[in-house]
């Protein structure tokens, strides 16, 4: 597939610095790198949003991620491979990125288990991850932007 156009995070440079500041805000926090990442490729995937699924798996596993795990978050609550801290941001991320789906997307019962694992600032991390990688796909799938390893 052929990009439609250059990235639109990329083309305007103030837009590319204010994201790798957000990035970088995000990565400072005590969540897990890992935590982060299972995050970016779920709601990715909820998105369809082959870049980012490339771009997320390739990044999870210069951090030491296994590809089991990998394969396995499609299906994060059938697999035994993910902690209850993990599940509680597979939730939540699930429930953030399908806002349209239903009135009251993020649940009581997923805010809840979300916070028995997390305090505050990882969860305004965690939160800002899955807004940061829903940008991103909605930034590239109507461009088309392409799989790539790395940018």
């Amino acid at each position: 597939m052929e990009a439609r156009m250059t990235s639109p995070a990329i083309l305007l440079p103030d837009a590319y610095k204010a994201i790798g500041a957000l990035n970088k805000a995000i990565s400072a926090t005590s969540v897990p790198e890992s935590t982060l990442e299972l995050v970016h490729l779920r709601a990715s995937q909820i998105n369809g949003c082959a870049g980012c699924v490339v771009f997320g798996i390739d990044q999870a596993k210069q951090r030491g991620e296994t590809d089991d795990r990998l394969h396995s978050v499609a299906v994060w609550r059938e697999s035994p491979l993910f902690t209850d801290a993990e599940r509680a941001a597979l939730a939540l991320t699930e429930a953030a990125t399908r806002i349209a789906d239903r009135p009251d997307a993020v649940t009581d019962e997923i805010w809840l288990e979300a916070v028995k694992h997390f305090g505050e600032e990882e969860l305004a991390a965690i939160l800002l991850m899955i807004g940061m990688t829903n940008l991103f796909n909605r930034l590239n799938v109507p461009t088309r932007q392409p799989a790539v390893k790395s940018w």
